[in-house]
Formats: C-alpha cells, structure tokens, sequence
C-alpha cells in the first residue's frame, strides 16, 4: 500500500529551526562554555541549562527500542545519555573528557527547562563500547534506522531528522581534517559548527559541505506517462527518477534539462519545483547531499539510454504505476526493519546491516517497484499518480516543533 507522509525523512528537524544569537546562554559557544566549566567544576550548576549527548560510532547513532503495543511492533529511539553518564563512560574507560569532542546539534525547552543536545563520535575509543554492550542499545546504520521508522509517529520522523544532521555534521569533521588551501590541520570552531585552519598565515575558515542533487519524474503530458530509469546497482525490477548533481555556474532547472539529455536524450521544456530533502545517507565522502525534487514536462519522447549513466529508461503509464505502488508493501517492510533493530539492541543481530529490507513485496511478484516512502522519488512518483493538479500533494507539514527525547 501507498504511504503518505506529511515531511520528508530527514527533514523538520526542530533544532535546526533558528540558532541562538552569540550573546544568548544557549548559543554555541556560551553552552559549551558552560558545560565545560561543568565538566571542570562538579559543585558548579548553570542555571537550568540540560545536556544530552548523541554518540556515533562509524557513522552509526545510538539507538535503543521500546515495544509498548503488540499491534505496533517496536519502536526505535535515540541512545541520548546525559553529560554525567558521558563523563561516567569515559572516566571508566580512562579516556579524558573535556568536552571539546562535543558538536553542537541545536537546544529546546521543554516544562521551563533548557535542553542542549550534542553529538559525538567515539569510533577512537575501542574502550567504550563494552560500557554500551552493557546496555540495551547498538550502534545502527542510519539507512536502517530509516527503513524501521514509523511515518506515522511523529516523534520517530524528528528523531530522525536530528540523526540524519547529527551524522551529516560528524562525516563532514571526519572528511575536513586538513586545509584544502595549505594542507595544515583544521580545528573545530564554534562547537562544531563550522572549522579553521590552524595556519596563522592561512586561517581560512570551512563550513559544512551540502552536494546539491536534481531529482527529476520526466512527464510526457499528452499519453500521461513517466519517465523511469534503472541503475545497474539497483536490485531486480527497481525503477526510480532520474536525478544528478548540479554542476558549477549551473540553475537547477538547466540541471534537469541537462542530465535528463545526457541520460536519455530526452529533451525537457517546462520545470516545476516540487520539494527538497536533505539526504545523509550516501557515500560518506559527500555527508549530506540535498535532493532537489522537480516535475519536469518531455518536449521529445524518443529514449537513448546512456549506457554509462544508466542501465535502462523507459516510459510508464499513470495505472501501471499506481498498481506497482498498490502492490508493495511498505508498512509491511517497516515493522521487519523495526523489528531487526529491537533483536540488535537486545544483542541478538548486533552489526547486521538491514539496509536491503526496504522493499518487500506481498506473495505474488510486482512487475516493478519503487523506493520506498523515506525517498523523495516515491514522494515524486505518488504525487504524479494521485494528483488532480500539478501541486495537489505538496502539502508538506514542515513547521518546526518542540524536540523533547523519549530518553
């Protein structure tokens, strides 16, 4: 069955909403500032500034998972611990903690309390994870975490959001050790927020890296069909949207025209804006790309498929596109993933990669399928199907909200 979401994964993430001005106690610098002098002095309390951490090991967040209705299955949820626990697991361990391996994510209020939530990665310290095993929790890829998120809980949908710019953020650190300019090494600035050469000749400053992709559904109008393509990476009868990355001095709307003609000679008049996800589970070597989603209307229809760029292109009608999304079962993969990362946490399946699960089908095979509803391709390819009018399905509920962890 088809899935409507009201955003897209990884997108609202209310930490992300409006950072504090410099002067303001939850600012960047002022809070780590003030949880350092904390971690120095431990008779020394802030006013009624909170803090949780975020740990990630290879890319991987810490999760845990809850079953509280047996109909529901379980429900994943983000390993947050607090700076004492985090101070505690490292003291154990004997690794020094004096916070500057901390990155800011963002702060809410909650009930008159002022929440400061942070990230850090310990891939380095070998010594911790046995302090984790100990718990119910496992590092989990975020491609899975993303399969196993219910789309109707809202809660799920933010904490993946702050997972996703949790990671983004991190990769990028880990990929912009040295300068570009000088090759000198680049210390964190503003908790993490943004990076400097330690060259005093140089002092270049580096910001996070976000790759802008093009994603595209070619409508040919007039026999009411889709343009689908296939990647040799993807599995057996898997069809989704063109997409490619923009190049420089380049519009997106002449991005789309442009890989569109590469990939297929297609040629393509008419763009129209849809929507844009931030997505931070690609390669590594690009930590967040963002997908920019467009309709975009065949003024050509005879394909020539670039065997380099892909392995096959061709035209799909509305109904045998809404029968494939009639046929996978969506909600069905969901609650397998879930419960894959309940058996992890628990130590039943630890390190297991559950990323492949996104896609299964009820017993008799579909003769195509799609990505699943976390993807903006689906989100492209449902609005095509459903709509009576261009932007019918863009209803996009994207307005920030209060973040308050289930830990």
């Amino acid at each position: 069955m088809p899935i409507s979401l009201q955003s897209h994964a990884f997108a609202g993430n209310p930490l992300r909403y409006r950072t504090p001005k410099p002067t303001h106690p939850l600012s960047p610098a002022l809070a780590l500032e003030t949880l350092k002098t904390e971690l120095v002095d431990n008779s020394h309390q802030s006013s009624s500034l909170n803090y949780k951490v975020l740990p990630f090991r290879k890319g991987r967040p810490l999760a845990s998972s809850t079953s509280t209705d047996a109909d529901l299955g379980p429900t994943w949820n983000l390993g947050w611990i607090s700076l004492a626990d985090c101070k505690g697991l490292f003291s154990a361990s004997g690794v020094e903690f004096t916070g500057d391996s901390l990155f800011y994510l963002g702060s809410s209020s909650e009930q008159d309390v002022d929440v400061v939530y942070w990230a850090i990665d310990v891939s380095g310290e070998n010594s911790l994870f046995t302090e984790f095993d100990s718990e119910q929790v496992s590092f989990i890829e975020l491609r899975t975490l993303m399969v196993a998120t219910d789309w109707a809980n809202e809660q799920a949908m933010v904490d993946l959001a702050v997972a996703g710019h949790a990671k983004a953020l991190l990769e990028w650190h880990n990929i912009s050790r040295f300068c570009g300019y000088c090759g000198e090494k680049t210390v964190p600035m503003e908790s993490g927020r943004r990076k400097q050469c330690s060259n005093e000749l140089c002092r270049r400053k580096v910001y996070p890296r976000v790759d802008p992709v093009v994603i595209m559904l070619v409508i040919d109008r007039e026999n009411d069909r889709a343009l689908l393509g296939r990647q040799s990476r993807f599995v057996p009868r898997m069809w989704s949207c063109l997409a490619g990355f923009i190049e420089p001095g380049e519009s997106l709307d002449e991005a789309v025209r442009r890989e569109t003609w590469e990939e297929t000679a297609i040629e393509v008049g008419e763009v129209m804006y849809h929507s844009s996800q931030p997505w931070p589970v690609g390669p590594s070597s690009m930590p967040c790309q963002l997908m920019v989603g467009f309709f975009a209307y065949a003024k050509s229809l005879e394909i020539k498929v670039d065997r380099g760029e892909l392995e096959d292109a061709q035209w799909h009608g509305r109904e045998d596109v809404r029968k494939a999304l009639m046929f996978a079962e969506y909600e069905e993969a969901q609650r397998t993933a879930a419960a894959k990362v309940d058996q992890m946490c628990r130590g039943v399946e630890k390190g297991q990669s559950l990323s492949s699960d996104f896609n299964v089908e009820s017993g008799e095979l579909a003769p195509m399928f799609f990505p699943g509803p976390f993807a903006i391709a689906h989100r492209l390819i449902t609005s095509w199907v459903n709509q009576g009018s261009t932007f019918d399905a863009l209803q996009l509920k994207q307005q920030p909200n209060s973040y308050q962890s289930n830990l």
